[in-house]
């Protein structure tokens, strides 16, 4: 099945208020150029020169957003054009992320990645030093960023009860962290190619599906 066809197939699965991410990182251009000309322009990247490179090669009206761990001696390189940064896991990547979209007289949107499996390999915040950052007050001296909500993880596991209390929690934070901010806070980024039905059901507004369109990653 084409790229083309795989892209409408799962919009036919998303209600209308889901944004799909397609993640086209380790994917060439010229699959991302079949997905672009079949509509799609928000796609995901998790590693910067990846990132920077598909940039300067792609269309300009494409809405690049960062989905990986981002190193603080990265932003700088994205910090011109992303549209949105998802893996905020950190008060000092968030800092500097305001630092250097100032010096680009940007407001870069992110969501603050929560970490909430057992697994170590997974990064984001802890949820409690999340809320005590938050308590502190200090990301209110932030004004080059603009939180619009929350991004997680679920487990690995074929387990779906499993899956489906990551994601419940998950949904639960965002919920728990809306009063903090105002009505932009309207982004919960949640679910992949296996479990993404699953993450609608439990709220997601933002799904990052990448294999399901472009098949298994060419490294």
């Amino acid at each position: 099945m084409s790229i083309t066809s795989k892209i409408s197939q799962i919009r036919a699965t998303l209600p209308a208020d889901v944004t799909l991410v397609a993640v086209s990182k380790f994917h060439p251009v010229e699959a991302i150029n079949e997905a672009y000309a079949a509509g799609q322009r928000v796609f995901g990247e998790s590693r910067v020169q990846e990132l920077t490179a598909k940039y300067e090669q792609l269309p300009k009206d494409i809405e690049w957003q960062m989905i990986g761990h981002l190193q603080t001696n990265k932003v700088r390189a994205i910090a011109p054009f992303i549209s949105l940064i998802q893996s905020v896991d950190s008060q000092r990547l968030l800092e500097c992320i305001d630092r250097e979209a100032e010096r680009c007289g940007r407001v870069i949107d992110c969501l603050l990645e929560v970490h909430v499996t057992a697994e170590e390999s997974k990064s984001g915040w802890d949820v409690d030093s999340l809320r005590d950052y938050l308590a502190s007050g200090a990301i209110s001296e932030l004004k080059s960023v603009r939180i619009r909500g929350v991004m997680g993880m679920a487990t690995f596991t074929e387990d779906m009860a499993v899956v489906r209390a990551d994601f419940e929690r998950i949904a639960a934070i965002k919920r728990e962290l809306e009063p903090l901010f105002d009505s932009s806070f309207d982004i919960l980024s949640m679910g992949m190619s296996d479990d993404y039905p699953l993450a609608v059901e439990c709220g997601s507004t933002m799904v990052r599906i990448g294999s399901s369109i472009f098949g298994s990653r060419q490294y």
